[in-house]
């Protein structure tokens, strides 16, 4: 079936069904341009649970999906490719959270919104890359642990003199831009602004003339009158910076930004799961009820 053959069916069929498709920064390019809504993972959560729309599409990743459950507990939530994971949120676990905690008794734990919801569960607030440095910040404690991202970890405790206690996991993906990399970009485009995400390594920050995350780059992007960037996020962002900036180049710091499950779902998985209504990821209550607590807490406080 031709693309546009099926962009269509899945239209029509996201209609009969009275559902929204939500597609993350980091999707196919053929996808994003079906998608009702694009954003970051939280965005498109809580967009969702404002809508009349009883399905929610998620082309994301399984932890993405999770939080739409877990916001919007009455509406379906399909997740197209239920193998799409998340190497970060899968390098932490509940028991070893737990552990952790038993080590560090009454620390507050910060976890990141790529994790699991049962790692949530496990939490007293969440925080988003974009978010994170005010969540942090809005806590009393004089510590905290910070779960799972190191590196979104130091990011923030540039800005904050609380200790912290960070957990070991990472993004493969943006682990693998390298100073060296962005040094040759930086020499052969000196007119350019190099920005990146915080998930990336702090050698790598330190280059940077800007951090943020994924939303707050289409900001900085389209007010900035530069003509010329380095992107230091995975290549999906590229879609929309070139859609909304057609007047400005955008050049990927590196080919290994490339996250294999965010690039996973197709637009034929899209349409096989509007067929099937399946797959469907429903988070349990006894898990969503706590984890609701963490994201509400976060949620109380202001993006950036």
């Amino acid at each position: 079936m031709y693309q546009d053959d099926m962009k269509n069916e899945i239209r029509a069929l996201l209609k009969e069904r009275n559902g929204i498709l939500l597609a993350h920064n980091y999707m196919r390019d053929e996808v994003q341009e079906i998608a009702d809504i694009t954003g970051d993972s939280l965005g498109l959560s809580v967009e969702a649970a404002k809508t009349s729309a009883s399905v929610i599409v998620f082309c994301g990743v399984h932890f993405m999906a999770e939080s739409a459950s877990i916001l919007a507990p009455k509406k379906t939530v399909l997740l197209p490719r239920l193998d799409a994971g998340c190497p970060m949120a899968d390098m932490v676990t509940v028991s070893a959270l737990q552990e952790m905690k038993r080590r560090h008794p009454g620390v507050p734990v910060v976890t990141y919104v790529n994790s699991s919801a049962a790692v949530k569960a496990e939490s007293d607030i969440c925080c988003t890359s974009a978010n994170a440095v005010k969540v942090v910040q809005s806590l009393a404690a004089p510590e905290i642990i910070f779960v799972p991202d190191r590196n979104l970890g130091r990011y923030v405790a540039r800005f904050t003199d609380k200790g912290f206690h960070f957990w070991d996991g990472y993004c493969p993906t943006h682990e693998r831009l390298k100073p060296d990399a962005v040094i040759r970009l930086k020499g052969e485009y000196p007119d350019a602004l190099f920005i990146c995400h915080p998930e990336c390594n702090p050698e790598v920050e330190a280059l940077a003339d800007h951090v943020c995350s994924t939303t707050g780059m289409y900001d900085f992007c389209r007010k900035s009158p530069a003509k010329r960037f380095i992107i230091g996020t995975e290549a999906g962002i590229l879609y929309r910076l070139q859609k909304e900036n057609p007047d400005k180049e955008f050049i990927l710091a590196s080919p290994a930004l490339v996250c294999p499950n965010m690039k996973l779902t197709s637009l034929e998985d899209i349409l096989a799961a509007l067929k099937s209504m399946s797959p469907v990821v429903k988070v349990p209550e006894e898990i969503r009820e706590p984890a609701r607590r963490a994201l509400d807490r976060m949620l109380a406080i202001p993006r950036d």
